[in-house]
């Protein structure tokens, strides 16, 4: 996921020295301090809400925890400085622009231990409060919790508490060799640590939230492209039962095939043989001496990601929604206008020829002969088939179980719209979290009705956080998703409800890939 606005960069950089001279000193109230089950935390008053950056919620994995689930954080002794965010996980940190556009940003800091959460939460409450569990995109190799366009002061002030976690990424935190599995006991999970660190931040939340005014009863679990597929992962795995109430998919790749516990074995061999140890071989003792720095570089010739391991994810998310065994929490779901953002790299030709003759017809005449050139018709056809399609599929299998909505963003920045192909991967994170003040001077080139649509967004996962519906203020009532009305709420210059949208092509996509085998046939 990226966010660089390069267009308006140069803009942007006009603004500079307004918005330093504008922006708000955070509070200089008594800092606010909270005993957690583990210790005290003091954290920092900012602009009415209480905020903890970089608080543990699990030990950090390293040493004889490298490649080990997550392990509830220790207790510690004094005051915990909570004012500064913790560093993100072990990751690659000098990127280019392809590395940005198809995986996002990099934190200003890294380190192997680097398993903290933060916290936004409002200074006062008369009641318990909803809490919204944030999990960060980055094709599971890159990102961090302390991204500034996941800065939660937006959700504090209305009302909602906003946690933040960082995760083990690449080969730290997707990872399996035959010498772990023959290592770990009989029901440990193998293979994918990042999982269990999400999970175990769910657990912290569980036990602590309540400390800061949180309802630990009223989780909302939601995520954007890694963390939208982390999030549909966690919604099938039987150890999340209990830890949150309901979920929020944002460009989560609904039908995206998770390695097999086999498969990720091997490219683990493949992986100890690239760092010079002996392949199948290699001990656990020599596994773990890896540098960090080497296993970065090595991540390269792999793709890290979920694995089905059998214990901890029993099977593909995909299979599990499709049989009904998923939990039954509310869910909203959608993705962006132009998801194909992510391919601009790609040759458009490889994509097409991965579409059977009949799709790819079916996508010439559905798209319209300005689709005709290669590239718009690969993005387009790559964004339906990868993102909106599963998105649709996913909505109408939990819809079976508890309610869900289902949404299509194609809202662009009004001095962003010439030449835009719509909405890129990721940029509906910033009216989500109406955190644009954070992320710098683009704050000041949003004109009044951006910043309205701004609001109308937020307040849409605000209320659902609240209320488990997203009923919001500038946008019309929008209808649970039910297979026969086949409705979604378009966030766009107008919003509206649409019926039956791109029905033609989407049954196209899905009756291809379920002919080939890539989507279940259905229960």
């Amino acid at each position: 996921m990226a966010l660089g606005f390069n267009r308006l960069r140069r803009a942007a950089l006009i603004a500079v020295a307004a918005l330093v001279a504008g922006q708000a000193s955070p509070s200089l109230a008594a800092a606010p301090q909270v005993k957690t089950e583990s210790g005290l935390v003091v954290g920092k008053s900012e602009d009415g809400a209480m905020v903890f950056r970089g608080v543990p919620f699990a030990q950090p994995p390293i040493g004889t925890l490298r490649w080990q689930p997550a392990q509830p954080v220790k207790a510690w002794t004094g005051t915990l400085n909570a004012t500064e965010f913790g560093p993100g996980c072990l990751q690659k940190t000098k990127m280019t622009a392809a590395d940005k556009a198809s995986s996002g940003s990099a934190p200003k800091s890294v380190s192997e231990d680097c398993l903290t959460l933060n916290i936004w939460a409002p200074a006062k409450a008369d009641h318990p409060l909803p809490v919204m569990v944030w999990l960060h995109g980055g094709s599971h190799v890159v990102g961090s919790g302390s991204l500034p366009y996941y800065d939660g002061s937006s959700f504090a002030r209305d009302g909602v508490i906003l946690v933040s976690i960082n995760y083990r990424l690449g080969l730290f935190g997707y990872f399996a060799h035959p010498a772990l599995t023959k290592a770990a006991s009989s029901d440990a999970p193998l293979g994918g640590y990042g999982t269990t660190d999400q999970l175990e931040a769910l657990r912290w939340v569980q036990h602590n939230i309540a400390a800061f005014g949180g309802d630990p009863a009223n989780v909302t679990l939601f995520g954007e492209s890694a963390g939208g597929m982390s999030t549909l992962a966690i919604l099938s795995s039987p150890s999340a039962k209990g830890l949150f109430a309901k979920a929020i998919v944002q460009s989560g790749l609904g039908w995206a095939a998770p390695r097999t516990l086999e498969k990720a074995q091997s490219e683990g061999v493949a992986a100890a043989k690239l760092l010079g140890l002996d392949g199948e071989n290699a001990t656990v003792e020599q596994l773990r001496a890896v540098s960090g720095d080497a296993l970065i570089a090595a991540a390269d010739s792999f793709k890290p990601g979920l694995i089905v391991d059998g214990r901890l994810l029993p099977q593909n998310p995909t299979l599990a929604f499709d049989k009904g065994e998923t939990l039954a929490v509310p869910l909203m779901i959608g993705t962006n206008s132009n998801e194909g953002s992510l391919i601009v790299n790609n040759d458009p030709a490889n994509v097409l020829s991965k579409a059977t003759p009949d799709l790819l017809s079916a996508s010439k005449t559905y798209y319209g002969q300005d689709a005709a050139k290669d590239a718009s018709l690969a993005s387009r056809l790559w964004r339906d088939a990868t993102f909106a399609a599963p998105a649709r599929w996913v909505a109408r299998k939990a819809s079976a179980k508890s309610p869900a909505w289902l949404y299509h963003f194609d809202y662009v920045p009004e001095r962003m719209r010439k030449g835009s192909a719509g909405t890129n991967h990721g940029y509906e994170i910033p009216f989500v979290f109406d955190s644009w003040r954070a992320i710098g001077p683009l704050s000041l080139l949003l004109t009044r009705t951006d910043r309205a649509q701004s609001a109308t967004v937020h307040g849409c996962w605000v209320a659902f956080a609240k209320t488990s519906v997203p009923a919001c203020e500038g946008a019309p009532a929008w209808p649970a998703y039910t297979s026969e009305q086949d409705q979604l709420m378009d966030f766009a210059p107008v919003n509206s409800v649409k019926s039956g949208f791109n029905k033609p092509m989407l049954d196209a996509i899905e009756t291809s890939l379920t002919a080939a085998g890539q989507v279940p046939a259905g229960r």
